[in-house]
């Protein structure tokens, strides 16, 4: 090997005796010139290494990593057994050394130690998905026959290694998903065997070097989602052996060449969405002939769509959404009898939509929403019998909706909102058995509700809003058990709405305002969560005064209107009858007068009455090991009263200053508050010397338990809906109640979790009441630090903007499982600006690992955490003005929980 690094190092110095060579070649060559001297020294200390090397290496490598005794390498990398049995470690036949290492995917931890240099045999090194994290050794250069490196998905940081143009054999390099900075070396150029570079998901910067043109046997060149700047160099559209290329989602710029195909000829994936890209789409992509994904989405790029794209039949993919691409849709693209996905919404289109899309027999995706098309659904578009999602949404297309759409049995997604279709709804709608969401809003339809629509078992969001639908709500809705949002809102519907829907226990948005409906609304199951936002201008309507409705008839009362009909109508009912009826409201009067003189109280209220003694005996005393936990102003504890009910008892610490403040706020705020995603009060217990509230009692416990416990993690998608009912209870705090209420102290100990692990906002001991007209109010008590808004913080100003900025900082926490508090955290820097300093490109490096896909392709969990994030930022602004409201916080974490599950 070393003989071989000498006559590298001999060359380069001819190089630099060249004649005429400039200041900057000079300058490149002295400093390989160092490089190689270098690696020479670190040759000559080598000595001759054998398999009781390789297993010394690795039995170090072992010490150095953070096992666990259960782990299974902690056993089976062992020095009673031979190297070449380990689990993950290969040996050659010829020479029975170690010739390649594979311990992918192992939730391994520690550095990467340097005596994996001493694995002179070894062809091939994958330690991805694992959480190694530090610099690349320098060492490992002495692994001359080694051809894969991969260290993706891991923690590694420090600049990329220029020294990896001295391993000569080298065709794989993998650093994607890592925490890399710096420039890509030009250096990497001399790799001259190097077949596959990926450096995506880094936090990279600069240009792409030139150099890269030079290696002519590449097949990947993956740099995705850093933040790399300027023109992607010609020379890298010139390497023949091209098959794909990635350059999303950094701050590239330019045109693309004319001539592109005609040095990429193999070009299989050409991926350069989110960046800034100007100019035309050349329209020599046809020549082309392997691509079979082409994706340019959110660019800047212009003028038409090049019809020649629909010479490319072996396109699979192509999405060139998010642009300011004009003109109509090509009828040439209906040639492209193998594409699955085509998304082109977000541009300036316009005429109609090509019926000769519907000769494409494999579609799955098709994605046109936000242009201004107009003119017909092309009734063929049922034709396709492959089609999955279906958005042609905000556009100006009229007419009818095609009845062969209707038997698209794999449609799983049909958005047809914000045009000007007529017609009625057909029966059958319910032959989409699998949809999950359909959204036929802001449209012409008229006619009633099909009852098939019933069938949709699977359905889980459905709006038919801004429409003319007339008649009833169909008891059918009943069936849809997997419903969770419902809009029917401004329509011409009547009659009632169907008790059957008490049974959707999924369903968290209801809107039917601003209809005709009458009669009663129900008032169980999902009911105890809407507000009167849900009912508004139904004028017949009447229920539980919550939704700010009339109370409705009682049986009485009804009974009552009918004996005076008869009266009315029927000639011959005696005096008497009406004398006994008088007599009878006089008595009633008198006794509800008497009652009040004697001071009954008609408030709402517990109907629960628990003593102290029971509290005592329920909590056995108030021991220790019935301690849930314990805050500044009291304790909460499990206890179980006599009636076999379980709850937890909030005792009051009366020596502390605010507690009967606290107490008594609490009270007032949770008297009348009734919603899913609030902590019940059952009763309370009150004495001049003892207070305690008595709660629902939360099986699960507090969120902050779960988020920081040893034993379990809780999934991205579960942490997605404990906020998304955090989000729904403050917007009803802020929205739905008399006069708007400010929490104050928002934290994830004070998020509790019931048994299905439905969060429930609890401790109420600081919440502000706004009077009516007030944005804000002053205080003096603090909620805790690092939640808390800068107004709150500095001048004591609440207002429902703190309870949203502290609902930011806990997005980030819950997400990142970093506290606000935490050590490394002082001066300038906190939670919200290390993420915000991280955004977007470095965002596996703020994540909790839990929540991290190991999984190339896992790009849809990783763009709704970015999404997560950005919101978070959004809410925690410093300004108050400038954070968003609850309402668009609810929207927005449902919006992500779809493209999570969509």
């Amino acid at each position: 090997m070393c003989v071989y690094v000498f006559s590298i190092y001999t060359s380069n110095l001819a190089l630099l005796g060249a004649a005429r060579k400039s200041v900057m070649q000079k300058a490149n060559y002295l400093f390989r010139a160092i490089l190689l001297v270098q690696c020479l020294m670190a040759c000559k200390a080598m000595t001759t290494t054998n398999i009781t090397t390789d297993q010394s290496s690795l039995l170090n490598f072992k010490a150095q990593i953070k096992l666990d005794p259960s782990h299974i390498l902690s056993k089976n990398w062992s020095a009673f057994t031979s190297v070449c049995v380990w689990i993950g470690v290969t040996c050659g036949l010829r020479h029975q050394r170690v010739t390649a290492l594979d311990i992918s995917g192992m939730n391994l931890m520690g550095i990467i130690p340097s005596q994996l240099g001493n694995l002179s045999f070894l062809v091939s090194i994958n330690l991805s998905e694992n959480y190694f994290f530090g610099d690349v050794p320098r060492e490992l250069i002495q692994l001359q026959r080694l051809k894969i490196m991969h260290f993706g998905s891991n923690n590694l940081s420090g600049e990329i290694p220029s020294w990896f143009c001295f391993l000569p054999k080298l065709q794989v390099l993998n650093l994607g998903k890592n925490s890399f900075t710096g420039f890509i070396p030009p250096s990497v150029s001399n790799m001259s065997m190097l077949q596959y570079l990926d450096l995506s998901f880094n936090s990279l910067q600069g240009k792409i070097p030139e150099e890269i043109g030079n290696l002519r046997n590449l097949k990947t060149l993956a740099l995705r989602h850093n933040r790399l700047t300027g023109v992607v160099p010609l020379q890298v559209f010139n390497i023949s052996t091209m098959e794909f290329l990635g350059f999303t989602g950094n701050n590239l710029t330019g045109n693309l060449p004319l001539q592109i195909c005609y040095g990429v000829p193999r070009l299989h994936g050409l991926y350069l969405s989110n960046n800034e890209f100007s100019g035309e789409i050349p329209s020599n992509l046809s020549e082309c002939l392997q691509l079979q994904i082409l994706s340019l989405s959110y660019n800047k790029f212009s003028g038409s769509i090049p019809g020649e794209i629909g010479r490319i039949r072996t396109l699979q993919y192509l999405n060139i959404g998010y642009n300011d691409l004009s003109g109509t849709i090509p009828h040439e693209l209906g040639n492209l009898e193998n594409l699955k996905g085509l998304s082109m919404g977000y541009n300036f289109l316009n005429g109609s939509i090509p019926a000769s899309i519907s000769n494409i027999s494999s579609l799955q995706i098709i994605e046109i929403g936000h242009c201004n098309l107009s003119g017909a659904i092309p009734g063929c578009i049922g034709n396709i019998t492959t089609l999955r999602y279906l958005y042609i949404n905000t556009n100006r297309l009229t007419s009818t909706i095609p009845a062969g759409l209707w038997h698209l049995k794999d449609l799983l997604v049909l958005n047809l909102s914000t045009n000007i279709l007529s017609g009625s709804l057909p029966q059958e709608i319910g032959k989409l058995k699998v949809a999950i969401f359909i959204d036929l809003s802001l449209n012409r339809f008229l006619g009633s509700i099909p009852s098939t629509i019933g069938d949709l078992q699977t359905l889980s969001n459905l709006s038919l809003a801004h429409n003319a639908l007339q008649g009833s709500i169909p008891d059918s809705v009943g069936k849809m058990l997997s419903l969770e949002h419902l809009d029917l809102s401004h329509n011409n519907l009547s009659g009632y709405i169907p008790k059957s829907l008490e049974v959707l226990k999924y369903l968290m948005y209801l809107d039917v305002s601003f209809n005709d409906l009458s009669g009663e609304v129900p008032s169980s199951g999902p009911f105890k969560n809407f507000s009167s936002k849900s009912f508004i201008s139904n004028d017949g309507l009447c229920g539980d005064p919550i939704y700010g409705l009339p109370s409705c008839p009682t049986g009485r009362q009804k009974k009552r209107k009918v004996m005076l009909a008869v009266v009315f109508s029927l000639i011959g009912i005696t005096i008497l009858i009406l004398i006994v009826m008088a007599l009878a409201y006089a008595t009633g009067k008198y006794r509800r007068k008497h009652l009040v003189e004697n001071g009954a109280d008609f408030t709402p209220g517990t109907t629960l009455r628990v003593s102290y003694y029971e509290l005592l005996q329920a909590t056995e005393g108030y021991s220790e090991s019935h301690l849930l936990g314990t805050g500044s102003l009291g304790s909460v504890y499990r206890g179980t009263l006599n009636n076999g009910r379980d709850v937890a008892v909030k005792v009051f610490n009366l020596q502390q200053q605010n507690a009967f403040k606290s107490f008594d706020v609490e009270c007032e705020v949770l008297r009348n508050l009734r919603h899913r995603n609030l902590c019940k009060v059952i009763s309370t217990c009150s004495n001049p010397n003892f207070k305690a509230l008595v709660l629902e009692y939360m099986s699960n416990g507090s969120l902050e338990k779960w988020l920081y416990s040893d034993d379990y993690v809780l999934d991205i998608l579960q942490r997605i809906n404990i906020m998304i009912d955090v989000a729904y209870a403050l917007e009803y705090l802020h929205y739905s109640y008399s006069m708007p209420i400010v929490h104050c102290d928002l934290k994830p100990s004070n998020v509790l979790l019931d048994e299905d692990f439905v969060a429930h906002l609890s401790d109420f001991g600081i919440s502000k009441l706004l009077d009516e007209g007030e944005s804000n109010a002053y205080t003096t008590t603090l909620g805790t630090l690092g939640y808390i808004a800068p107004e709150y913080g500095l001048e004591g100003s609440v207002s429902i903007r703190c309870d949203v900025y502290s609902y930011g900082i806990m997005l980030m926490e819950i997400f990142t499982q970093m506290k606000p508090s935490d050590e490394k955290f002082s001066g300038d820097l906190n939670l919200r600006s290390w993420i915000n300093d991280s955004m977007p490109y470095a965002i596996t490096r703020i994540i909790d690992s839990n929540l991290l896909g190991l999984e190339e392709h896992d790009t849809k969990k990783l763009r709704c955490l970015s999404s997560i994030m950005e919101l978070a930022l959004n809410c925690s602004m410093e300004s108050a003005s400038e954070r968003v409201n609850m309402k668009e916080v609810v929207t927005a974490m449902k919006n992500i929980k779809f493209r999570l599950l969509a």
